[in-house]
């Protein structure tokens, strides 16, 4: 896997978006980060995070840079391959948003770029947050890394001693990062006594 130099996270519409928000806090500075939120995120946060989406962003701003699309702004640089986004993440992953990838559909942004990753043969790594799934998003997962998509749903690895609400987060974007190939010391690793 070649080494990421631009870097798409796209936040959908299932619960865990500070999931999303996670990862983009987790990305070394060393990449350049583009983001993207959905609707559904936005509507779903207002559930979930004790601030708005907006505030929530806008303060991890401060610490690192990256440009914020919402998912209408279609003529974005994301919806085009030669604008040459090396992978793209999707965390949380609604199972909508899933079923739209697996098909090929793109009306929004986040499914765009996806499909930007399928069709340029970049990584593509999708978190659904689902449980338990269905029989018809198994077999769109199932379809999906057939492809070479990377399902990653969080799953939590006991062996990282997760103590937390934070280091559970941390483990699931070490994870990521790890599937992305982006080196990190986000979690503590599996190993024999």
């Amino acid at each position: 896997m070649a080494e990421i130099k631009k870097l798409a996270i796209g936040i959908g519409g299932a619960s865990g978006v500070q999931l999303g928000l996670r990862l983009i806090e987790s990305v070394p500075d060393s990449i350049e980060l583009f983001v993207i939120i959905s609707e559904g995120a936005q509507n779903v946060a207002s559930s979930e995070l004790s601030e708005d989406i907006e505030v929530c962003l806008d303060k991890l701003r401060r610490k690192k840079d990256f440009r914020i699309y919402n998912e209408d702004e279609i003529d974005s640089p994301l919806a085009s391959g030669s604008f040459g986004i090396d992978a793209m993440a999707i965390v949380p992953t609604s199972m909508n948003l899933l079923a739209k990838i697996a098909s090929g559909l793109c009306d929004d942004l986040i499914s765009r770029c996806a499909l930007v990753m399928l069709k340029e043969k970049r990584t593509l790594l999708l978190a659904p947050r689902e449980m338990p799934f269905s029989p018809i998003s198994l077999e769109q997962m199932s379809k999906l890394s057939a492809l070479g998509v990377i399902v990653a749903p969080p799953c939590v690895g006991y062996y990282a001693k997760i103590k937390d609400l934070e280091s559970m987060e941390l483990f699931f974007a070490g994870k990521w990062l790890d599937a992305l190939n982006i080196k990190n010391a986000l979690y503590t690793r599996w190993k024999c006594e």
